[in-house]
């Protein structure tokens, strides 16, 4: 049996989104000069991730990590607690990064982190049988070649408390939620965001699923995209998006990918994270 490994192409953190073109180069959109945004020469890149967090006073450096070709791993940006210390990562299949910490994959299906100790979210070693993870601000979340997931670190709103939740393709974790999407198109939520149950769990034929600090938004069958949650910055004004074969949900920001390569955004574009508009990028694995 071959295993598939989601490769990221576009990710959006709380002030910057990154994009990976046909080409293996990497495009950023926020800060002009931030150190996030420092991919110059990176090349035969497969996949991205961008550091999140919730947007507050206190929140807003972040880091950029990519994924090579050859299962190496690139990182720039803020690198306070080690995040960007992945340089001797090798046979990295999938990637994720959260707020000062960065997660991976490798082929024998084991992981990885480096960064932040502190709430327990990069006590992820002894996983296995991986397939994929996601960083949410205080909490990890590892899917499982079986369909199960696994979770570490902050459970105050109980956003690791995924224990009981079977026949998974893909997971996402955002500021004190959890997202999971099903093998038959459907939307698991846990923690904080209990107000959107109802509605995200009414969604089908959902395709693929992105987590933001405080929404949540899903491709389903045909390209339509469809959002919940916080709106206040205008990041789930999503209806009118088509064609799209994928999202990023960023902090206030979210991103669409198109059949043909451009890019969408919405949300909060205050260091114009959303600045995407001239982008074509691949848009397969």
């Amino acid at each position: 049996m071959t295993t598939c490994y989601p490769h990221t192409r576009i990710a959006a953190g709380r002030r910057h989104s990154v994009g990976v073109t046909a080409q293996g180069s990497v495009l950023t959109a926020g800060i002009p000069k931030a150190e996030e945004r420092r991919v110059e020469g990176w090349n035969s890149i497969v996949a991205v991730a961008a550091g999140n967090v919730h947007t507050a006073s206190n929140t807003g450096r972040s880091h950029t990590v990519g994924l090579r070709e050859d299962g190496t791993v690139l990182a720039t940006g803020w690198n306070n607690e080690g995040q960007c210390d992945v340089d001797e990562w090798t046979d990295v299949v999938s990637i994720a990064a959260g707020w000062r910490r960065t997660l991976a994959v490798i082929a024998n299906g084991t992981a990885r982190a480096a960064g932040r100790r502190n709430e327990g979210a990069s006590d992820i070693e002894g996983w296995n049988e991986l397939v994929a993870v996601a960083a949410g601000d205080w909490h990890s979340i590892g899917l499982r070649a079986d369909g199960t997931a696994v979770a570490a670190g902050n459970n105050r709103r109980g956003q690791c408390e995924v224990a009981g939740w079977r026949d998974l393709r893909a997971v996402a974790a955002g500021y004190l939620h959890t997202v999971a999407l099903t093998r038959d198109g459907r939307v698991i939520v846990a923690g904080d965001r209990a107000s959107w149950v109802e509605e995200v769990s009414a969604w089908r034929d959902v395709v693929a699923v992105s987590a933001g600090s405080y929404h949540t938004v899903a491709v389903v069958a045909g390209g339509q995209v469809r959002a919940a949650g916080d709106n206040s910055r205008g990041q789930c004004d999503v209806a009118s998006w088509r064609d799209v074969v994928a999202v990023a949900a960023g902090s206030t920001h979210t991103l669409g990918l198109r059949s043909d390569g451009s890019v969408l955004a919405t949300g909060n574009s205050d260091d114009g994270q959303c600045d995407t508009v001239s982008w074509y990028l691949s848009s397969t694995d």
